[in-house]
């Protein structure tokens, strides 16, 4: 079984780095564009099952994808992205230096939420409730599925944190989340493997 995790196309926010966490934002015209392109790359992949963050920018996206495919896009709230409370909507030059935002990109094994903000434990736990509900019990239903998941930059990074185990301070690494790349896990009994770390389909 083939999991399929995807990022959003660009959204306006995205160019000027604002913070969007659950705030709904729509896609840009180039993020229309990088969609497009993703599915386009995507043509030939027999996907079996669609599962999308319920924000525009995610379903959007993930409509692109599924283009002419006669599946519906299951939606589910545990994929929406990290929630950044009172720092959703600001950039970096409106929040304090000192903020926990900061030390979330930079140190992540250190971050302590503030402000109403998600810790990445509880970003975690969702993700894994997704995964134990929604993913793993496909395989006995059909081995040999493609599914595809389309989500947001820090609720990505959660899956693959899930999936590969790694550490709280390894939670941005390894693997790049631009919009609209492409992580490719292999999943067998319950167990993954990193195909495609990150591949994008434009330049």
């Amino acid at each position: 079984m083939k999991l399929f995790i995807v990022r959003h196309g660009e959204t306006d926010w995205n160019t000027v780095k604002r913070i969007q966490g659950q705030t709904d934002t729509n896609l840009n015209e180039n993020g229309v564009r990088l969609a497009e392109l993703t599915a386009e790359g995507l043509s030939d992949t027999g996907f079996d099952y669609i599962f999308s963050s319920p924000l525009k920018r995610a379903r959007k996206t993930a409509e692109i994808i599924r283009g002419a495919r006669p599946l519906p896009i299951f939606e589910d709230d545990r994929l929406k992205e990290m929630f950044f409370g009172d720092y959703e909507g600001t950039t970096k030059a409106e929040r304090p230096e000192d903020c926990c935002i900061t030390t979330l990109f930079k140190d992540a094994g250190n971050y302590v939420p503030e402000n109403g903000a998600e810790s990445i434990e509880d970003l975690v736990k969702r993700a894994q409730a997704f995964l134990d509900e929604r993913i793993y019990p496909l395989e006995e239903v059909k081995s040999d599925a493609n599914i595809l998941v389309l989500g947001h930059g820090a609720l990505n990074k959660a899956l693959m944190t899930c999936l590969m185990h790694w550490a709280k301070k390894d939670f941005w690494g390894y693997v790049q989340q631009k919009n609209c790349t492409v992580t490719i896990f292999e999943i067998k009994a319950g167990e993954a493997t990193l195909v495609e770390p990150g591949k994008t389909f434009y330049e």
